[in-house]
């Protein structure tokens, strides 16, 4: 989910924070790519008549067909991708994992109630709504990043927190995601639609950090508690409290102990046993790796192994374009 209404935050009281640009703007630069939120969006972007695409014994390939094509997308704009892929989740995200199964099992008994119907267009919405990346997904990923000579880094648990550490290490540029939490872990930029297809037309959008706590008149520390009242993936939040309404108590208040102490707990409810403070420690010192323990290098593609991979044991033509 990442911060839930930040993106619409930050566009309505800190516009001079977005920039928006094309692909070729990023010539030069390296960027770490949220390898999982990508992925996801390949199952659900890459689809024929509503489904993903297969080859001939019924594996799914959307996702290596997205990965490939954007991959080369950006390797031919002079940009130098580097995935992050999300290690195991921490402790805090499991209720939003458990919402999330929810999600997917009702989805799913929607899409079959559409498919007795014969309700194409209402298939395909529900039959979005159950993907998930699975760890094949992930492996097929890593296997063709290999022959492409992209490197990738395994984060300890959070895809985002590794990308912004590695931003806030100079390692690379800035981190693309849809996910706006990899500003609440401190990445100094973010870039959404980086690996959208060309044929859906969205602007590439580049958010400062700098300029996102200068527009909203508040520090880092004030931010990552405004993320938090505005709901992250790691705690409930105070119901009744929209994101105009949350801007000004963390503006009013400075942090969300304070903020507790004046709230009318009649009017908001106040989630039981919140843990806003274990969020907050989270998104301050995640686990990730740092220093010498990430060596990103590029290499030439291996044309043979791609070949072998990509058409001899996925079931790609040679001259799909």
């Amino acid at each position: 989910m990442g911060i839930h209404t930040l993106a619409k935050l930050i566009a309505d009281q800190a516009p001079g924070a977005i920039k928006e640009g094309e692909i070729k703007n990023y010539f030069g630069r390296k960027i770490a790519i949220d390898a999982s939120m990508s992925i996801y969006q390949f199952l659900i972007a890459v689809r024929q008549n509503g489904e993903n695409l297969t080859n001939e014994n019924g594996e799914t390939t959307s996702h290596l067909m997205g990965m490939f094509y954007r991959t080369i997308r950006m390797v031919e704009n002079g940009i130098k991708p580097v995935y992050v892929f999300d290690g195991k989740p921490p402790q805090m995200k499991s209720k939003e994992l458990e919402k999330r199964l929810e999600r997917r099992t009702e989805a799913e008994a929607e899409m079959s109630k559409a498919a007795e119907a014969g309700d194409e267009e209402a298939f395909d919405k529900f039959a979005r709504r159950t993907v998930k990346v699975t760890r094949e997904h992930v492996e097929d990923c890593k296997r063709l990043l290999k022959f492409m000579g992209i490197p990738y880094v395994d984060a300890p648990t959070e895809a985002e927190a590794q990308c912004a550490a590695l931003v806030k290490e100079g390692k690379v540029y800035g981190v693309g995601t849809e996910d706006m939490d990899a500003l609440t872990f401190g990445s100094d930029v973010l870039i959404r639609h980086l690996t959208f297809s060309e044929a859906r037309k969205m602007p590439i959008r580049e958010y400062t950090l700098a300029k996102v706590l200068q527009g909203l008149g508040i520090n880092f520390e004030e931010f990552m508690d405004l993320c938090i009242l505005l709901g992250c993936d790691y705690c409930d939040s105070i119901k009744g409290i929209g994101q105009k309404r949350a801007l000004d108590l963390i503006k009013q208040y400075r942090n969300i102990e304070t903020i507790l102490k004046h709230i009318d707990t009649k009017k908001y409810g106040i989630p039981e046993d919140w843990a806003f403070d274990q969020a907050r420690a989270l998104f301050k010192e995640p686990d990730v790796l740092t220093g010498d323990a990430v060596e990103l290098k590029w290499n030439e593609p291996d044309e043979e192994g791609l070949i072998e991979y990509m058409v001899n044991q996925k079931g790609f033509q040679m001259n799909k374009q």
